[in-house]
């Protein structure tokens, strides 16, 4: 373990703990929900934050953006959105006094460090694939060019559980671009009123610029040098395989309740997910507990329940609960 990493990790527990304080200025509560997009941030994952009306999902994300002095950008999303009201489009340009045409791309909202796609599922999957290159690749290609995305890219998305009128599923490639599927709940009680008190008084309260984007690269680069044992990975690798209902590996109950489980890039979300939760407290050591900690938030959008589990009232929250109590932590001198 160098001496320089252990540095970094100091200034990654800084960060946590000024980001969380700046935030707390204007969000009450919705500590996890905080945990999980930083996580995600420097993990270099993106969000889809799912709750009902009014939890200040959209207020998370700008005061985000405020915080981290990084691009922000929203696109509400709806019914009739077209792909190139995300990425751009190209224009014809004339020069003046010539008869010489050329076409320009004009780029759109999705040029930006953080992107809050709001109400993402209020769109026709066309317009919501629109997302997936830049997404992944954190490139756009219109018209036979490649653009680049500023850096840090990063989305988070919000959808209305309860809400099915007017809405379009995610496609499963869609859902598998985002490391966290993060559902925010109702507030406590003593919560709700700070909100009440906060929200109905003259105060115009907003979090400093503290962080650029320089910086949020070099914490991304620390999370990904923190090393991880070979049992800790055997233990991710032993999840995911297990929700496979094809697999041998997998349990009688994912073998009758799922109709597919997750695929590689959540083994590779469990790993990062725990690396940056270890850095954000300062551990330069990742341990399965980490693992466990963030394991719905990473599979449950990544699993399919079946006919046979809904009759039987079976969700995924219930089959990855089943997962972790039943898959052990490998051997530590290597599983």
């Amino acid at each position: 373990m160098t001496d320089s990493l252990l540095e970094e990790l100091q200034t990654v527990t800084g960060f946590h703990q000024t980001v969380r304080r700046e935030l707390g200025r204007v969000i009450v509560g919705q500590e996890a929900v905080i945990d999980h997009v930083l996580i995600a941030l420097l993990a270099r994952g993106h969000c889809l934050l799912l709750g009902v009306p009014g939890l200040a999902k959209t207020l998370l994300v700008r005061s985000l953006g405020e915080i981290l002095d990084l691009g922000f950008n929203r696109i509400q999303f709806t019914p009739d959105l077209m792909p190139s009201d995300i990425t751009g489009t190209e224009i014809l340009d004339e020069e003046v006094g010539s008869s010489r045409r050329t076409l320009r791309f004009v780029q759109g909202p999705v040029f930006t460090h953080i992107l809050l796609a709001d109400e993402i599922n209020r769109t026709p999957p066309k317009t919501q694939a629109a997302l997936l290159e830049a997404m992944q690749e954190s490139v756009v290609t219109t018209g036979g060019r490649t653009f680049p995305l500023p850096q840090p890219f990063f989305v988070l998305a919000t959808q209305n559980p309860i809400e099915q009128e007017g809405t379009y599923p995610l496609p499963e490639a869609q859902l598998d671009r985002f490391m966290f599927l993060v559902r925010m709940g109702y507030p406590a009680r003593d919560e709700e009123v700070r909100i009440l008190r906060q929200t109905t008084a003259n105060r115009d309260e907003k979090p400093a610029r503290l962080i650029d984007a320089a910086t949020i690269l070099r914490l991304q680069r620390v999370v990904r040098d923190i090393p991880v044992s070979e049992h800790v990975l055997g233990y991710c690798i032993d999840l995911v395989r297990k929700t496979r209902p094809q697999s041998p590996d997998a349990p009688d109950f994912v073998r009758e309740n799922l109709s597919y489980g997750a695929g590689p890039r959540a083994g590779q979300y469990l790993v990062l997910a725990a690396k940056a939760w270890a850095a954000l407290q300062g551990r330069a050591n990742v341990s399965c507990a980490d693992v466990r900690r963030h394991a719905h938030a990473v599979l449950s959008h990544r699993i399919a329940c079946n006919f046979h589990a809904a009759g039987e009232g079976v969700d995924a929250v219930q089959i990855i609960d089943r997962l972790l109590a039943l898959v052990p932590e490998p051997d530590s001198e290597g599983a």
